[in-house]
């Protein structure tokens, strides 16, 4: 069974407070598009995010706001921010790197929340159950691609029955895999016990 591989490009997530520091008291995300995954979008704001003289423009915001906020990063990025590539699941931000958030109103020290996603399956408890999986195992997908068919170890399942199935990847292994800008296809080909 195919499911569609997503590449998710680098972002952020921010939470109400650091919003409003970054944008101005009461400021609330502007929806551009919606994403794959139900709920989620493309905010028009973005940020600068520093790390010493390092800095990158323009990145993204995901709506909605979250509990907690955090860069997600390819490592490729975090080469040119001189940060350390610590790689972990969205929100698992324990021992991350420290990064600044700069917006238009003001900047947010983060002491850690800068991360590059493990990659992962998003499904329902229906998807997981056709795939025979569980939340958080570790399977082995294989991506489709033209000259550069990949096989993507370490990659974890999430269940939620708010999900819709589809891999993300970083900008990376999505280039790796040359996996197109409107998605490719993946299949489970290894379920670790």
């Amino acid at each position: 069974m195919d499911f569609i591989v997503e590449v998710s490009a680098r972002h952020a997530h921010v939470s109400q407070k650091d919003l409003e520091i970054l944008f101005g008291e009461g400021y609330q995300l502007t929806e551009v598009k919606e994403l794959s995954q139900p709920g989620q979008y493309l905010a028009k704001e973005k940020i600068t995010i520093k790390k010493g003289d390092a800095v990158m423009e323009r990145i993204s915001i995901l709506g909605p706001v979250r509990s907690a906020s955090q860069v997600e990063l390819s490592m490729t990025d975090c080469v040119k921010l001189k940060a350390k590539s610590v790689i972990r699941e969205s929100g698992d931000l324990s021992g991350s790197e420290a990064v600044t958030l700069v917006g238009p109103n003001g900047s947010v020290d983060l002491p850690e929340g800068l991360i590059v996603a493990k990659r992962h399956i998003h499904m329902t408890p229906e998807d997981a159950e056709k795939f025979g999986v569980k939340d958080k195992q570790i399977v082995a997908v294989s991506v489709e691609s033209e000259g550069r068919k990949l096989i993507f170890e370490d990659t974890i399942v999430r269940v939620n029955p708010t999900y819709a199935l589809a891999m993300h990847i970083d900008t990376d292994e999505g280039n790796a895999a040359m996996v197109p800008r409107d998605g490719g296809k993946g299949k489970i080909v290894t379920i670790e016990a």
